[in-house]
């Protein structure tokens, strides 16, 4: 562990999930991959749309609608029906395919289990502390074998914009009851979660377990509280 600022007493701890506690790109990398040939083979009407076509939707669904950079699912739906309406899927027909495409992928999406170690770390953690989860992803913690372990799982919405922005980490705090400082977020992101906890008055700790935790590699506007270079550091803060 690395310290960097000094750390109150920590009474409650929130979680970032993608890229903290799992490495996330490879199982969407895959999701995204099979979507394709999914919705080629049981859409073939849709067959002709390459990879570059969906990720043009992508960009005019954006850049109709700011708003979805904060709700993955909403962009996942509304990507799905401009291509599909444009293979020329129409009405219920066009709802119907784009339910089941949405549905296919978040279930690949979340085709994985989080490991034993980072199971049992949350499970000691939760015997002492409460802990909330805050995504700016969509992924699904049951699938997954994580959500027994929070009390709560808040994910970024066109309601609720994604980190850095404040309004999880606000919601997590009301949640809890307990002064901000005391409340140590764990993320990966020195922007998205350090940064936005700082801001909002929590206590952060860095970790990052999809790539090497280097500073001088990395976009900061402020310094963790601590940087953690295995999950399991984080018992620390909860031993009397």
């Amino acid at each position: 562990m690395i310290i960097y600022k000094p750390t109150p007493k920590i009474k409650a701890m929130t979680f970032d999930l993608d890229d903290t506690l799992y490495d996330n790109w490879p199982y969407i990398i895959e999701a995204e991959k099979g979507l394709l040939n999914f919705i080629a083979k049981e859409y073939p009407d849709s067959s002709h749309l390459t990879k570059d076509d969906w990720q043009q939707y992508k960009r005019s669904a954006l850049r109709d609608d700011p708003e979805l950079f904060s709700d993955m699912g909403d962009l996942r739906r509304v990507v799905l029906s401009k291509g599909l309406e444009e293979a020329g899927y129409r009405g219920q027909a066009l709802e119907r395919a784009v339910q089941t495409c949405f549905d296919w992928f978040y279930f690949e999406r979340s085709n994985f289990k989080v490991g034993d170690a980072e199971c049992q770390l949350l499970a000691k953690l939760s015997e002492q502390i409460p802990l909330i989860a805050i995504t700016n992803g969509n992924v699904n913690t049951q699938q997954i074998g994580i959500d027994g372990y929070f009390q709560k799982v808040l994910k970024a919405s066109r309601q609720s914009p994604m980190k850095p922005s404040p309004h999880m980490f606000d919601e997590a705090a009301k949640l809890l009851s307990i002064e901000r400082a005391s409340i140590l977020h764990v993320g990966d992101h020195l922007i998205k979660d350090v940064w936005g906890a700082c801001n909002a008055g929590f206590s952060s700790a860095w970790h990052a377990c999809d790539r090497p935790m280097k500073l001088r590699n990395e976009t900061v506007q402020v310094l963790p509280n601590v940087e953690i270079k295995h999950l399991n550091e984080l018992l620390a803060f909860i031993k009397s």
